[in-house]
């Protein structure tokens, strides 16, 4: 590893560093949230290009070294900008950051990943590079894997970033929806586990299996050739 790289490296093993040693992580929790959501609306009111530009670049950082918080920060995009804007404001820095993570993991941790996560990669891997677009979709689609490790898994593998970058931006608008929505509901919340119900889970179940329905296709026609 050259020494840009290296440089690169510990710039964000420090960031990750002092995030948990000041405990940043609480100033993103639901309480927190709601104790400062007036504050923030007013800061929004007079300073809208600062406030959007701030809350983009901390999702995007977020995103990018897979810290916590991610859920809150959709929350906080609804309650500050409401449901349509939060939903563009999210879901483009949730995009532009996990393009980050993919691409620091494909350029510069390879092989870390690789020996901390391999085993639990490895099928993720396999159908990344085969399917491509569709298998990534219903990933984002379906929350079988968490939001981190898909980055990680997709950094990977020989998956085109552009195709990384569009599943990504697709695949994750409706839990986004659902979580920015909520949030432009802050009030009526009072745990993060009552947001995503088994009947919203299902919906975004039935919606990656439609994603998955050309996969399906190409392997059971390639069954049938190969009898």
């Amino acid at each position: 590893m050259n020494t840009k790289k290296v440089f690169l490296v510990i710039v964000g093993a420090v960031a990750v560093g002092l995030f948990f040693y000041f405990d940043l992580q609480r100033f993103l929790t639901l309480e927190a949230l709601k104790a400062n959501r007036q504050t923030l609306m007013d800061y929004y009111a007079t300073h809208k290009l600062i406030m959007i530009a701030g809350f983009m670049t901390v999702y995007i950082v977020q995103t990018a070294l897979s810290l916590p918080g991610a859920a809150i920060l959709s929350l906080a995009a609804g309650a500050i900008f409401g449901s349509i804007l939060g939903t563009v404001y999210a879901n483009i820095a949730a995009t532009l950051g996990a393009t980050l993570a993919f691409l620091v993991t494909r350029y510069l941790l390879r092989d870390a990943v690789l020996n901390r996560f391999g085993s639990k990669l490895e099928g993720i891997n396999k159908e990344l590079e085969a399917r491509g677009l569709n298998y990534l979709l219903f990933l984002r689609l379906v929350p079988l894997f968490p939001f981190f490790l898909i980055n990680l898994a997709a950094g990977l593998t020989r998956l085109p970033m552009r195709t990384f970058f569009f599943g990504t931006m697709l695949g994750i608008i409706p839990g986004g929806f659902v979580y920015v929505n909520a949030g432009a509901s802050l009030a009526t919340i009072d745990s993060l586990s009552g947001i995503a119900s088994p009947r919203v889970l299902g919906s975004f179940a039935l919606l990656g299996l439609f994603a998955l329905i050309p996969v399906l296709y190409s392997k059971l026609k390639g069954g049938a050739q190969e009898k």
